[in-house]
């Protein structure tokens, strides 16, 4: 059963738009690609920026010279604007003034992360998202190279490709470190800690740097483990950062042998599989953990979100997946996951909501 928030619920499930309001909407779709473009070389170019320095505006020749761009180019953008909404006119003096769409276009860290990735990572690659659909595998990812998952590909990709990656990859897990930390180490303490799919290492070091008995070990795939390596080289705790190579895809490949983790974590990446590929994932969790062992699920679940604004950026991140990262997964609700850790042998104790940016912490236990 669909378990949307109370603020989704009101905005998806009745009509609110006039039908002017649906008409426009109809036409934000179908001209998408060319008012990202516009917006995005705006903010480039910063001409959003200008404006919001200068509170009577700037007229088109003043944008010209500031930018260098050509009048016919600065008419293009500025009249595109005008109808995307990003900034307003003032007919009786010909000067342009941001609007409140392009001041938050300006202030919203999200925002701008959200665009750095889909113009570096996602633009080109969507362009096959209907036959990712139709073949369950990233077709969108083969004009980067030719790999099963972007994750084989990661450390190949371009710089400024990888950039944008871990920039967005990491905004949306950081500002939830601090509350998380709490969570995990405000009761049971663990001495022991499995943090699968660690990437570069910044959670287990949080956690090392928070707690001085803990001991993380990160698994993770062995070109994931060596990049993680030389991230965390320098850092003074990571000495009680251990790498531990596997690929989670292949069921045969299990958590290490004979160890039992007091916690074990999974921020931002259960995401990044099928729900079969997260039962057998979460099954082989279950193994490594003891009685009192505390499994923590850390997810950006779309239908446990505040806003509108962060239920849309999480369900177009699921085309991502579908397209660039892997073909088969998505930002999952709280139905499909529930159901996944439930089928794996083990129960959810208690969900925490809020964190940071609409993160979401599900503590499981063994059944």
């Amino acid at each position: 059963m669909m378990e949307l928030s109370p603020a989704l619920k009101k905005a998806y499930t009745q009509e609110k738009l006039s039908a002017r309001e649906a008409q426009l909407r109809a036409q934000f779709i179908a001209w998408g690609p060319a008012i990202f473009q516009a917006t995005r070389i705006m903010l480039k170019r910063g001409i959003l920026d200008m404006l919001r320095e200068h509170e009577k505006g700037l007229t088109r020749d003043e944008i010209c010279q500031k930018t260098g761009l050509s009048d016919y180019a600065v008419k293009c953008l500025l009249e595109a604007s005008l109808c995307i909404g990003t900034i307003l006119a003032d007919t009786a003096t010909d000067r342009y003034r941001l609007s409140k769409t392009g001041w938050f276009l300006l202030i919203d860290p999200a925002t701008q992360v959200d665009i750095d990735f889909n113009h570096d990572v996602n633009y080109e690659g969507w362009f096959s998202l209907e036959e990712s659909l139709e073949n369950g595998k990233p077709e969108g990812l083969r004009h980067f190279g030719e790999w099963p998952t972007v994750y084989e590909g990661l450390s190949s990709l371009p710089r400024h490709v990888q950039r944008s990656w871990f920039a967005f990859d990491h905004f949306y897990s950081d500002h939830s470190f601090d509350e998380a930390l709490s969570i995990v180490f405000g009761t049971n303490k663990p001495r022991t800690l499995f943090d699968v799919g660690g990437n570069t290492g910044r959670w287990a070091l949080r956690c090392v740097n928070h707690d001085k008995e803990v001991r993380v070990t990160i698994l993770d795939l062995p070109q994931q483990i060596a990049m993680m390596k030389e991230a965390i080289r320098d850092e003074a705790e990571a000495s009680r950062i251990d790498g531990y190579g596997i690929n989670l895809l292949d069921a045969g490949q299990h958590f290490p042998e004979g160890r039992k983790a007091d916690a074990i974590w999974m921020s931002q990446f259960l995401d990044c599989f099928s729900m079969d590929e997260i039962t057998s994932i979460l099954e082989r969790a279950r193994e490594a953990m003891a009685e009192n062992s505390r499994l923590y699920i850390m997810e950006t679940l779309w239908d446990r979100q505040k806003y509108a604004p962060a239920a849309l950026a999480l369900t177009m991140t699921s085309l991502y997946f579908t397209a660039i990262a892997n073909g088969n997964s998505k930002m999952y609700n709280t139905e499909d996951l529930r159901a996944c850790i439930e089928k794996a042998g083990l129960a959810v104790e208690a969900i925490h909501d809020g964190l940071g940016h609409g993160h979401s912490i599900l503590i499981c236990k063994t059944k």
